[in-house]
């Protein structure tokens, strides 16, 4: 990508609120639907139905005009050469470096997919909060990721926000969460009421790109179920230690998960698009 390019990407996430920052790095992650080709952006067309509002996708992404922002920008400068899912994979990257975390080399080449595939957004590519540690295991490990991995990706729940009807049932039910955290909860997510009600998921540094989600866990603070099964007694209570401990090991093993993650299954050469428009697919 020529220099300039690449001055604009950072300025446009540099100069965003924490708010941006944020929701362009919670889009970016979602490459394990179907790979990264930034068919996750497409709005609903009579010809297909959008991945945006389906199934765990629905009221939990954000960070679709972060991204129409950067693409409009660097049409202006470099006309149908950046795809958005390029796009995707560097806001993810300079997002988290903005927000504390460490960079890496992000590989570029991605194009754009021309269709959105709603039914790949499922519980087999995007692990529901309810997951015990073996089904979290299985869902990282068809997708070729280790179990180390997958605790490393993880800690991107850093930064972001959970509706109540995610981790009601972990407040209310479960015995392996902090008293006093469980109940400063259930004032933001009733017993039987306020369902998309949004509570942190990291609740000491929420708006950091920091270690502090796995010394959460130790504490017994994992908002969701799934969180918590990371450090519950099973074979990765030692990685949620060794994270805890050392922020460079996280960083450095999240940067190297995250370039795994990026080249999920990528549309290169012939195929695909440079769309001009991340919404919408080209004309013909």
């Amino acid at each position: 990508m020529h220099m300039d390019v690449q001055i604009k990407y950072r300025y446009i996430v540099g100069v965003g609120s924490k708010e941006d920052k944020i929701a362009a790095a919670e889009v970016a992650h979602n490459c394990p639907q179907k790979g990264c080709d930034a068919s996750v952006l497409l709005d609903d067309t009579s010809n297909f139905t959008g991945e945006k509002n389906v199934g765990p996708n629905k009221n939990s992404l954000r960070g679709f005009d972060v991204v129409d922002t950067i693409k409009s920008d660097l049409e202006s400068i470099c006309p149908g050469v950046v795809s958005c899912a390029d796009i995707l994979a560097v806001a993810a990257r300079d997002s988290v470096v903005q927000l504390g975390g460490k960079k890496w080399t992000v590989p570029l080449g991605r194009r754009d997919s021309t269709t959105a595939n709603s039914s790949a957004v499922n519980n087999n590519n995007i692990p529901p909060p309810v997951l015990n540690l073996t089904g979290l295991i299985s869902v990282f490990s068809n997708k070729g990721f280790t179990t180390k991995e997958m605790v490393a990706l993880s800690g991107s729940h850093t930064i972001g926000m959970a509706r109540c009807i995610e981790f009601r049932s972990r407040i209310y039910n479960e015995t392996n969460i902090n008293t006093a955290y469980a109940t400063s909860l259930k004032s933001n997510c009733p017993s039987a009421s306020g369902d998309s009600n949004l509570s942190p998921l990291d609740t000491t540094s929420s708006t950091v790109f920091d270690n502090a989600y796995y010394t959460n866990l130790i504490n017994s603070e994992g908002l969701l179920h799934s969180d918590q099964q990371l450090f519950n007694g099973g074979s990765t209570d030692s990685q949620v230690k060794a994270y805890s401990a050392n922020s460079a090991s996280f960083f450095k093993d999240f940067g190297k998960a995250m370039v795994k993650m990026g080249n999920l299954s990528p549309l290169t050469g012939a195929s695909g698009q440079i769309r001009t428009n991340c919404r919408r697919v080209n004309s013909a």
